[in-house]
């Protein structure tokens, strides 16, 4: 009988690491959420919302279907991986057209097996029986846990520049949807961004306006908390030499002073996203 796809349980987003030795932890991936299924029709690989992408992944059908196993679902991560060893997501779109020998499939969960529907196993089960069938050094990897505590793994993925960890209740069940028995602890970056403008309402928190440096891309607000002192020379500077509103920021957004080009700021927001999330103003230059 053939298998469907099933929707994959979601981590929820937290500040900082569980306590407690109840819980394993992983480096989280910068990749595609993706799902090996496979059975008596063969192999197919779906994205996180269940598109059938089986057909961008040969590679990586032809590793799944030498896996020993009659009939499996498989949760994980689809990667391509940069010059210094890390995921990058940057790559991904045109390593799948361009480069399927650098892809892999990063395999943290198994949810079906031979037949049998291993969800309500906990956690460390599936995975034990995960890591046995998938053999070392192919296409298709397991996630290893990292030893040590929640507090002291997110130190080593912080300073390695890794855009965060995966924290999992080992005792835990696989359901589908939004799950707190899965947590997510994002790391955080500080880079530079053109300083566009400066929202302002009353009565609301301010809000600086950036673009990625060189393409003036638009990528979103980051809220000004920085000292008082900042938030004034700010201030200042922005009405002293106004500016227009840039062609990329299609809104009218009336509550924003637009800033003449010169502003750089130094934005802390979190790693491993394509637009500023969570992102806060720390302090800001002339060019």
């Amino acid at each position: 009988m053939g298998l469907s796809f099933i929707p994959p349980l979601m981590p929820s987003l937290v500040d900082k690491p569980p306590e407690g030795d109840g819980w394993i932890h992983e480096v989280k991936l910068d990749g595609y959420r993706s799902q090996i299924v496979r059975d008596v029709y063969g192999v197919r690989i779906y994205t996180r919302r269940g598109l059938d992408w089986t057909s961008k992944y040969r590679d990586l059908v032809k590793a799944a279907g030498e896996l020993n196993a009659e009939s499996a679902i498989i949760d994980g991560e689809i990667i391509v991986l940069n010059d210094k060893g890390l995921s990058d997501f940057g790559e991904l779109r045109s390593a799948i057209t361009q480069r399927q020998h650098d892809l892999y499939f990063v395999a943290f969960d198994l949810l079906h097996l031979n037949g049998h529907d291993l969800r309500d196993m906990p956690l460390a089960d599936r995975r034990e029986i995960l890591q046995a069938m998938v053999p070392a050094g192919g296409r298709i990897q397991f996630s290893e846990a990292l030893p040590g505590t929640g507090a002291a793994v997110f130190h080593l993925v912080d300073q390695a520049g890794l855009e965060g960890m995966v924290s999992k209740r080992k005792d835990s069940v696989y359901r589908s949807g939004n799950s707190t028995a899965w947590l997510k602890i994002k790391a955080y970056a500080v880079d530079e961004y053109d300083l566009l403008g400066v929202e302002r309402e009353p009565g609301k928190p301010a809000f600086a306006l950036m673009a990625e440096r060189g393409t003036g891309r638009y990528v979103g607000a980051a809220f000004i908390n920085a000292n008082r002192q900042v938030r004034e020379r700010l201030w200042e500077r922005v009405q002293a030499r106004p500016g227009t509103r840039p062609k990329s920021i299609k809104e009218k957004r009336p509550a924003t002073v637009w800033a003449a080009p010169g502003l750089i700021g130094r934005v802390k927001h979190l790693r491993g996203e394509e637009d500023l999330r969570h992102a806060s103003l720390q302090d800001f230059r002339e060019e």
